[in-house]
């Protein structure tokens, strides 16, 4: 009996794929994409990465996105189609967001952090305070589809997703919170708010709470909060000139918007029209 098995297939090349930056050694470059890497180990997931390696480092992965709740990718293996990748983590609801939110806003230093675009070291404290746990705390929470023929989970095409995943996650550690369903704008917006006083807490909390339209009908045109007075930003009379395209045209020697912004500045005062003429 023979023990003759076919060659390996070799994958498509790609042109323009994502390529892994880490030629060698670690993946990682910061702590939260270390912790990553050290939670997928911890869950049984981490030590079958390098199945991925190869794609992720020659470009296999055509795309790669970060939704709330799924990170999808298109990953080229030896077929002509595309194999379509999907990595599942439970987002949370907005109660959990609310929470969370407010116990980084109370604390400055987190603001600060996040709004630096750095992860704090101690944010997973935050969540679990609320009950929550920021990377997935078990296997189970992860779910892993391919539409590849492999039988094991996770085939190198889920691999090579992980291994750019935790690389993307070096780049924008807010990665990791769209992730679990707060994009980067949304958590700093209400971070801002929250610690501006311009939505309090409980308001934060009641905005998510969603009201029948038949409980509120006798209400619902009814001004529900000061409207905040907001002051016009203050421009120069002249900025309008700076947003005009080149005009190749002088007179006399001088540029043509050289020798209208004094009109424009006196106009931007108290002057007439006549005063300047």
């Amino acid at each position: 009996m023979s023990n003759w098995f076919p060659p390996p297939s070799k994958p498509r090349p790609v042109e323009g794929g994502i390529k892994a930056r880490s030629k060698r050694g670690a993946i990682a470059q910061t702590w939260w994409s270390e912790r990553f890497i050290e939670v997928l180990e911890s869950i049984g997931v981490g030590g079958r990465l390098q199945r991925g390696r190869t794609y992720a480092r020659k470009g296999q992965v055509i795309d790669m996105n970060v939704d709330a709740g799924a990170v999808t990718a298109a990953v080229q293996g030896s077929r002509a189609r595309p194999y379509r990748v999907r990595i599942g983590l439970t987002p949370f609801d907005k109660t959990g967001w609310t929470q969370v939110s407010r116990t980084l806003a109370d604390n400055a230093w987190y603001t600060a952090k996040l709004l630096a675009g750095e992860m704090p070291e101690d944010i997973e404290d935050v969540f679990a305070s609320v009950g929550l746990s920021l990377f997935p705390a078990s296997v189970d929470e992860l779910s892993m589809d391919c539409t590849c023929p492999d039988w094991e989970v996770p085939c190198k095409h889920l691999a090579a997703v992980f291994y750019l995943l935790a690389e993307s996650f070096d780049d924008d550690p807010f990665g990791i919170l769209a992730w679990r369903g707060r994009a980067r704008e949304d958590l700093l917006d209400t971070l801002s708010a929250l610690r501006s006083g311009s939505l309090p807490a409980d308001r934060a909390e009641r905005a998510d709470a969603a009201v029948p339209l038949a409980d509120c009908l006798d209400s619902f045109f009814v001004q529900q909060a000061e409207v905040p007075r907001r002051t016009p930003a203050q421009t120069p009379s002249d900025a309008v000139l700076d947003q005009l395209p080149a005009v190749d045209l002088t007179v006399r020697g001088t540029d043509l918007i050289d020798l209208l912004r004094p009109a424009y500045l006196t106009l931007g005062g108290d002057s007439t029209v006549e005063e300047i003429l």
